[in-house]
């Protein structure tokens, strides 16, 4: 259906050259933190990976005594005001992947300016940097250093809106690191090196942990942007699934749709009801037979990302 809207992509591409030649030729005001920003996006829309590698640098930064803070818009939030993210708040108030960040336990700002979010972190929180989420495309914030994802189905995919590419690869010249699944990295090596050959390359490995016993039958749904991932790292990991629901990316579930799901799982003997840890906050804890799949993300080679890190930005 989206092929339909190719002959668009030009036009989106014209647009979204035009705004990023102002930033290039500073036409465009970008606006600087008092305290060192790193950038962490990618060039798709979502399902790249951005919130496991930023809880990554988040727990490399404090195994070195480095302690930092993320800076989001918080999709999806219906509050305007800058304001911290509360860990026994509502996804509805600051987003789903932020209030996941913050149950964590991590410091966590929203506003729909991330400018915002960093004057309001630099008065609450005493973090040395910020990592921005999501924020490749925010241009109007300066950053230290910028990290951006990519991944095999990016290689392969168009721009917007026939696609989910919110820029062309090439502008993956703009990062400093780019980082790569462990499991693609050596398909996408070339590509990294025709586009951003003078990028330092970080390597992520992520497993996938489900607590508690491995279910008999299970049933499984998530509203991410790419569900086709976690059903298949499901599989992968010998989960049984015998019934699978994808929602569109953030989803706000509603009574009925939890109650659906909760009768096909009972309807199918199913004693286990995965979903993502960026799903979980948006449930009820109650819900019957939920388990939770936490994505956990660790680099390859801890010690050269740090290397790189001291490096780039003034750590202590």
């Amino acid at each position: 259906m989206r092929q339909l809207f190719k002959p668009f992509v030009p036009l989106y591409a014209a647009g979204l050259a035009w705004k990023n030649s102002r930033f290039d030729r500073k036409l465009s005001q970008v606006r600087k933190l008092s305290r060192p920003v790193i950038s962490v996006g990618s060039l798709s829309t979502g399902g790249a990976g951005k919130t496991p590698v930023v809880l990554a640098l988040l727990e490399l930064l404090q195994q070195h005594g480095v302690m930092a803070d993320v800076l989001s818009r918080g999709y999806g939030r219906k509050l305007a005001q800058a304001i911290p993210v509360d860990a026994k708040g509502a996804a509805a108030e600051f987003g789903d992947e932020t209030l996941m960040m913050a149950r964590r336990g991590w410091e966590v700002f929203v506003a729909p300016q991330r400018y915002d979010a960093g004057l309001l972190a630099e008065v609450k929180s005493g973090a040395a940097l910020h990592l921005l989420d999501d924020g490749m495309q925010h241009r109007q914030l300066h950053r230290d250093l910028e990290i951006a994802l990519l991944t095999r189905e990016d290689v392969n995919d168009l721009l917007l809106p026939a696609g989910n590419l919110r820029e062309p690869l090439e502008n993956l010249r703009r990062a400093q690191v780019v980082v790569l699944r462990e499991e693609e990295a050596s398909q996408l090596s070339l590509a990294v090196h025709h586009y951003a050959p003078m990028a330092r390359r970080w390597i992520l490995r992520r497993s996938l942990r489900l607590e508690g016993p491995k279910p008999e039958r299970a049933l499984a749904f998530c509203g991410i942007a790419r569900p086709g991932d976690f059903f298949t790292t499901l599989k992968h990991a010998g989960i049984p699934l015998v019934s699978q629901r994808a929602f569109p990316d953030h989803h706000a579930y509603t009574d009925a749709e939890i109650a659906s799901i909760s009768g096909r799982a009972q309807q199918m003997l199913c004693d286990a009801v995965i979903t993502t840890e960026k799903d979980a906050v948006k449930l009820p804890a109650l819900m019957p037979g939920m388990r939770v799949a936490y994505l956990d993300a660790v680099f390859t080679d801890p010690a050269t990302v740090w290397a790189d890190l001291q490096q780039t930005l003034p750590l202590q």
